[in-house]
């Protein structure tokens, strides 16, 4: 009786999620190097398997991070729609990971309406993503400041625009250190 009980509350538990929009063919949306001890995962892995946890579970950001979020709510949006959108965002994403990378600032993908931010003394402040004007777009978070969401889509040069002044990311930098004299 007990495994019967697990059987149908399994089943029901599958039967309940959520549906999403197929993903787009040949394309990620983040750039995720099979990197060690990184929690990096594509969105487009997360749209195939709804049931990944990991995607589900909120996010706690403790370092500079852009968080590409998808959530459920984009199931209200028609077929082509929620295509074109999914499309489009990872086609933009996929153009600003190199520059992310290059900068030192994490991408994480979530379906999760809810991300914490972990600031100095482990303090957390929870952010929100539900009810917002689209359900899917960027959370900029630095756990020093207030973060900046950007709901819908950006193409990469806008994107880019708002990372380099959320981050303070200087573009006349140098990597050359400076000769000291004497």
């Amino acid at each position: 009786m007990k495994s019967a009980t697990l059987s149908v509350l399994a089943l029901f538990a599958l039967g309940c999620r959520g549906h999403t929009p197929p993903p787009a063919r040949g394309r990620r949306l983040v750039h995720a190097p099979h990197a060690e001890g990184r929690d990096t995962l594509a969105l487009r892995d997360s749209v195939r398997d709804s049931a990944r946890s990991v995607l589900r579970r909120p996010r706690v950001i403790r370092t500079p991070t852009v968080v590409v979020f998808w959530l459920a709510a984009a199931d209200t949006l028609s077929a082509g729609d929620a295509s074109s959108a999914y499309d489009d965002l990872t086609y933009y994403t996929d153009q600003v990971a190199p520059a992310l990378k290059d900068a030192g600032i994490t991408m994480v993908p979530t379906t999760s309406d809810t991300v914490f931010v972990e600031g100095p003394g482990h303090l957390r402040r929870t952010v929100i993503l539900s009810g917002l004007d689209y359900p899917y777009g960027y959370v900029l978070l630095d756990p020093g400041g207030p973060e900046r969401i950007l709901t819908g889509i950006y193409s990469d040069d806008d994107l880019l625009d708002e990372i380099d002044a959320y981050f303070d990311i200087d573009q006349d930098s140098t990597t050359v250190a400076p000769r000291v004299t004497t």
